[in-house]
């Protein structure tokens, strides 16, 4: 799996304006990748990201504007990579998106809403219920931590194993990576 970035609304341009544009140009460049990709038997991920406080100037902001453009790419290994922070900022609604979108997401990624940090930190997002959701959904696909964490790498995945314990389960040092 591999992110494909949208790009940028050129400095001093009205993102209306060049809107129409982009989207073609970002589309022909999604058809092209993915037919790369396809040789390669990889899948390409496009990930909205929130255009109010992390890049104003992003292309791609808001799942539903995703989701447009990989139906009109219509390439199977292409997928919506669904950044909740990015997601909360933008929409909110993360459930019905979760559900909605779910047979195009091809990877998730976490982080507490206002301050990206900890899923165990301060603020909006309910990761507990999020992630039974996920998996009442039966989604199966990994979920990164893309947060800047609060201390150290152990410090800061230190919420994973109170969420473990929480279930009822203990780590056993392995990872989905090493089945």
């Amino acid at each position: 799996r591999i992110h494909l970035m949208a790009g940028r609304v050129p400095l001093g341009a009205e993102r209306a304006a060049v809107a129409g544009e982009m989207e073609a140009t970002f589309t022909e460049n999604l058809r092209y990748a993915a037919d790369l990709l396809a040789q390669e038997d990889m899948t390409g991920l496009v990930e909205p990201i929130n255009n109010r406080i992390t890049d104003p100037r992003y292309y791609l902001n808001t799942p539903q504007q995703a989701v447009s453009i990989l139906e009109k790419v219509g390439r199977p290994n292409l997928k919506l990579q669904l950044d909740l922070f990015h997601c909360q900022i933008m929409d909110g609604n993360l459930s019905h998106n979760l559900e909605t979108y779910l047979p195009l997401i091809g990877h998730i990624q976490i982080a507490q809403v206002p301050g990206r940090h900890e899923p165990d930190s301060p603020g909006e997002l309910n990761f507990p219920y999020i992630f039974q959701l996920l998996e009442s959904l039966g989604y199966s696909g990994y979920v990164g931590c893309e947060y800047a964490p609060r201390g150290d790498t152990l410090e800061g995945l230190g919420w994973l194993r109170s969420y473990w314990e929480s279930k009822g389960l203990q780590h056993t040092g392995t990872s989905k990576a090493a089945e």
